[in-house]
């Protein structure tokens, strides 16, 4: 019983700490979208003077240490392959514009948003609903490895 009750006590103490560092990386990938948001367009840009679609993305992951290849393109094969039911905060998103193949990319931020560099406004927010990012979507990937959560959960099963 007090070995149980222990595994309890300790299981409660995990997942508030996976719940506060959850929510602590959220914040911060916010907090640093937030800071680029109508930053102008460049073809070619990674800087904040302008960005495009993949260069906005390489700013953004950059503060987590990752080294992403530089076009959406390349991009799409980094990580690992998520459904669209199961995005994070922090997934990479695709889409096909040009009808010749992925030629988009962004940062997936909840609530079915995400964070990309357009054309025509620079850094915005933009829904996945919209009929043209829905028709246009292609894939995700999940650049920023498991979770502590998901490491946890993985032992339990």
């Amino acid at each position: 019983m007090k070995r149980m009750l222990l595994s309890f006590l300790g299981a409660t103490v995990l997942f508030g700490a996976i719940a506060t560092s959850t929510y602590a990386n959220q914040t911060m990938i916010e907090s640093q979208v937030s800071e680029v948001i109508g930053t102008p367009y460049k073809y070619g840009g990674s800087t904040t003077t302008g960005f495009d679609c993949s260069g906005f993305i390489l700013h953004i992951m950059d503060n987590y240490k990752l080294d992403l290849p530089r076009t959406s393109q390349t991009q799409a094969k980094s990580g690992s392959y998520v459904a669209k039911e199961n995005l994070r905060i922090g997934d990479l998103v695709f889409f096909n514009t040009n009808g010749r193949g992925i030629s988009h990319a962004g940062i997936y931020m909840g609530e079915n948003k995400f964070a990309h560099s357009s054309s025509s406004k620079g850094v915005t927010i933009s829904s996945l609903s919209e009929g043209y990012y829905k028709n246009r979507y292609v894939t995700a990937r999940r650049v920023l490895g498991k979770s502590i959560f998901d490491k946890v959960t993985s032992e339990i099963h």
